[in-house]
């Protein structure tokens, strides 16, 4: 029935502080960014790998009324929205050291798992991230 999924969807509460993190300092790419009148459409990819994509969206209208909008963004803060990402490196500790050097604040440093090294973080809005060097 299916074959791929193409978009994953996370929610930040100012999408050109989010241009800023995910692009600037995890190096991600812009896969959209439209106004759509009514929202703002803003993706973003590993770079030159576009069918995968995260929207970046803003809580509000059309999807919520305003006041589910600021209780969305209250539990966002607070990093309870349940939605994460997890992203593959070929060296995780060099990865580690680099956005370190960019002034990304982790939540854990790279570890030795089952599966390989990972490590965590926050966005700047309290989304939960992890990247993970896959075992050989």
């Amino acid at each position: 029935m299916f074959n791929a999924i193409t978009q994953s969807q996370i929610y930040v509460l100012d999408q050109d502080e989010a241009i800023d993190f995910y692009v600037g300092k995890l190096g991600l790419e812009i896969t959209a960014d439209v106004d759509m009148g009514f929202m703002r459409w803003l993706t973003v990819s590993v770079p030159g790998r576009p069918e995968r994509q995260i929207l970046l969206e803003r809580p509000g209208a059309p999807a919520m009324s305003e006041e589910t909008a600021e209780q969305v963004r209250q539990l966002v803060t607070k990093g309870a929205m349940g939605g994460w990402l997890i992203l593959t490196t070929d060296d995780c500790r060099k990865t580690y050291e680099t956005l370190l050097g960019k002034g990304v604040e982790f939540t854990e440093e790279p570890t030795e798992r089952p599966y390989g090294i990972d490590c965590g973080l926050r966005d700047p809005f309290g989304n939960r991230i992890r990247f993970t060097q896959p075992k050989a």
